[in-house]
């Protein structure tokens, strides 16, 4: 074998596994076992199994077996959930924690799999608001299939209920799923009410801070974003609510841009295409401003 082969592998062997430049502190290297995506996608999948069943997995199923087929996916997603958990909790692991990392795991999965009946309550109340408002929409069965709105909104109410049990990393890598296959960003802090739906969906973006009401509707291209925020002393951006409030049946149509902490009034319709930084009251209309037509030469004033 050539000996400049052995040599490079031998050389580049040594620089990563030793961790040798500066900048390689912003990738750690940890221990203990870390989420894997790959498990936590199969979690997803038992979850809809369970939300939806006869929809995804096994689609054989009647009245007949319908409780033994739940009850063995809850087993297995119990276990599979603690396991990441586990890892989730052991990737950010402080001394403080009372119990042992295994068992703190295992209650949480409880917890969760605990809420699973409010959660599938919850999202068939954006199933039905979906079809409300979609003409083209032929049932209900057809937007568990296919819409897009439904599963990133799935994950997360999924990401959303660990979070507020205090997972770590999990909940945002599972709204990270969702927006990698749909184009809609969900932070998983994100505190959204009963009766919600995106339409379209494609580049939604809804932050950390965001509360959303019930019977809100958003369209593609919608951010409910954070204006530009002083940073703290290591360069982060400061924490703490930024983000809109919408009040319950707020609509929001294609490509508006809502910044800041700032609440818009109940069964309020933002129009596309507005960018708003100030509270608007209740039943508020607003609309995008006539566009200003100027005349540039040779691309001046651009």
């Amino acid at each position: 074998m050539d000996a400049t082969y052995l040599d490079i592998l031998e050389k580049n062997t040594e620089i990563l596994s030793k961790q040798a430049l500066p900048e390689y502190e912003f990738i750690p290297q940890h221990e203990r076992p870390l989420p894997s995506i790959q498990k936590l996608k199969t979690i997803l999948d038992l979850l809809r199994v369970v939300v939806f069943p006869g929809y995804f997995g096994e689609t054989n199923i009647n009245k007949n077996s319908l409780r033994y087929h739940i009850g063995l996916t809850l087993d297995k997603l119990y276990h599979l959930l603690a396991e990441q958990i586990e890892n989730g909790l052991s990737f950010s692991a402080t001394d403080s924690t009372e119990l042992p990392i295994e068992q703190l795991a295992s209650q949480k999965a409880l917890a969760f799999i605990d809420q699973i009946p409010e959660l599938k309550r919850i999202i068939s109340t954006d199933v039905k608001e979906t079809y409300d408002g979609d003409p083209a929409a032929k049932s209900y069965s057809e937007i568990i299939f296919s819409y897009p709105t439904i599963r990133a909104v799935f994950n997360h109410r999924m990401a959303h209920e660990l979070l507020k049990l205090g997972v770590p990393v999990i909940p945002r890598i599972i709204s990270e799923l969702a927006h990698s296959d749909t184009g809609i960003d969900i932070h998983p802090g994100a505190q959204i009410g009963d009766y919600f739906s995106i339409d379209h969906g494609t580049g939604v973006v809804i932050g950390e801070t965001t509360i959303i009401g019930n019977h809100v509707r958003l369209y593609q291209g919608v951010t409910l974003g954070a204006k530009r925020r002083s940073a703290d002393e290591k360069g982060k951006p400061s924490d703490g609510p930024r983000h809109p409030i919408l009040e319950d049946g707020v609509v929001v149509y294609a490509n508006a841009n809502l910044f800041g902490r700032i609440t818009i009034g109940r069964n309020s319709v933002i129009g596309g295409n507005v960018w708003l930084t100030y509270s608007v009251p209740p039943d508020s209309r607003i609309l995008q401003q006539r566009a200003v037509e100027l005349s540039f030469y040779d691309g001046l004033g651009i």
